[in-house]
C-alpha cells in the first residue's frame, strides 16, 4: 500500500535587513514618556505662586512695618512663652495620664477596661472650650477642696478660687482633654508590637515591667511618635482656646494689641509667623526622635 504525505515545504528566504555600520541590532532607542498637561499644571501653579509672593511685597494692606514693629515686641514675646508653658505642661500631663489610661483599657480587668473606656469617650464627646469653662468655673460646684477620709472627715481643706485660677484651670483642661487622645494613641502603639516578643521575653524570665520598658514601648513607638507629634500640634495651635478664659497667651495678647491699635491683618500675621515658626521646630524635634527610635528596623 503506498503512503502518501504532503510535499516539503521549502523554508521562506530569510529578508536582508540594512542595518548601519556598527548597529549589531541590540542597541534600542528608547522615547521618554511625553506629558504635556503635566507641564501645564506645573506652570499654572509656578505663577500662581508667584502672584501670591508678589502680592505679599508689594500689597500696602500688609502693612510689614506695623509687623517687624510687633513681632518682638515684649508682650507678644511674653505671650509666646505663655503659649509654650501651657503646651508643655498640657503634653506632659495628657500623655502621662494616656498611657496609665491606655494599660487600663488594655488590662485583663473589665473594671479598669470600662472606666478607661468612659474617660476615653466622655473626654473626647464633649468640646475642648466646654471643658475649659468648666474647669474655669469649678469653683461654682465646690467651694473648697479637702483631703481627708472618703465620705468622711476631711483634714486640709483649700479654697477652689485659689487653688484652681485661670491659669491651672487651662492646664488642668487642656491635659484631661489631651490624655483621652493620648490613650489610644499608645494603646494603638502597644497593639502594633508583635505578641510573639512578649511570649519569648516571659519564657526567658524577663519580669513583666522590663518586659515592658525594654521591649514593648520601644518598639511601639516607632508607630506612637507620628500621631503623638500630630496631637502636640494641635494642642500648641489650640492653646489660643483658652483666650475665652482671659490668658495672655499669644492669640489673646495679639486681640488686644490689634483691639487697641486696629492693625487687625498684620497682627495677625504676627500670630500667624509664630506659630508656623514653633510648628517648624517641633516638627524638626519630631525628626530626630523619631530617627533615634528608627535604630534596627528594617526600613
Amino acid at each position: 500500500m503506498a503512503i502518501t504525505s504532503d510535499p516539503p515545504v521549502e523554508p521562506p528566504a530569510e529578508k536582508t535587513v540594512h542595518r548601519p555600520p556598527g548597529d549589531d541590532g541590540t542597541a534600542l532607542t528608547v522615547v521618554p514618556v511625553r506629558h504635556p498637561w503635566r507641564w501645564v499644571a506645573v506652570a499654572a501653579t509656578a505663577v500662581v505662586l508667584v502672584q501670591f509672593g508678589h502680592g505679599l511685597v508689594t500689597n500696602p494692606g500688609w502693612e510689614w512695618d506695623v509687623f517687624a514693629r510687633y513681632f518682638t515686641a515684649d508682650a507678644i514675646l511674653r505671650a509666646v512663652w505663655v503659649t509654650l508653658q501651657l503646651t508643655l505642661h498640657g503634653t506632659v500631663l495628657g500623655f502621662a495620664l494616656g498611657v496609665v489610661l491606655a494599660f487600663m483599657r488594655l488590662s485583663a480587668s473589665p473594671f479598669l477596661r470600662t472606666v478607661a473606656f468612659g474617660y476615653i469617650w466622655a473626654f473626647r464627646s464633649i468640646p475642648l472650650i466646654v471643658q475649659l469653662l468648666f474647669w474655669f468655673n469649678l469653683a461654682y460646684l465646690y467651694e473648697e477642696l479637702s483631703l481627708g477620709i472618703p465620705f468622711g472627715p476631711g483634714f486640709v481643706s483649700f479654697d477652689t478660687v485659689g487653688l484652681v485660677g485661670a491659669m491651672s484651670a487651662a492646664v488642668l483642661g487642656l491635659a484631661l482633654h489631651q490624655a483621652a487622645y493620648a490613650a489610644e494613641i499608645v494603646r494603638g502603639g502597644v497593639l502594633a508590637v508583635d505578641a510573639g516578643q512578649l511570649e519569648a521575653a516571659a519564657a526567658l524570665g524577663i519580669p513583666r515591667l522590663r518586659q515592658l520598658r525594654r521591649i514593648v514601648l520601644p518598639q511601639a513607638m516607632r508607630s506612637i511618635l507620628p500621631n503623638a507629634a500630630n496631637e502636640i500640634v494641635s494642642l500648641f495651635k489650640g492653646t489660643s482656646i483658652v483666650s475665652v478664659m482671659a490668658i495672655g497667651e499669644l492669640f489673646y495678647q495679639v486681640q488686644v494689641v490689634y483691639g487697641r491699635t486696629g492693625r487687625v491683618v498684620p497682627l495677625l500675621m504676627v500670630a500667624t509667623v509664630w506659630y508656623v515658626l514653633l510648628t517648624t521646630a517641633l516638627s524638626v524635634v519630631q525628626h530626630y526622635v523619631e530617627r533615634h527610635y528608627a535604630k534596627g528596623s528594617t526600613r
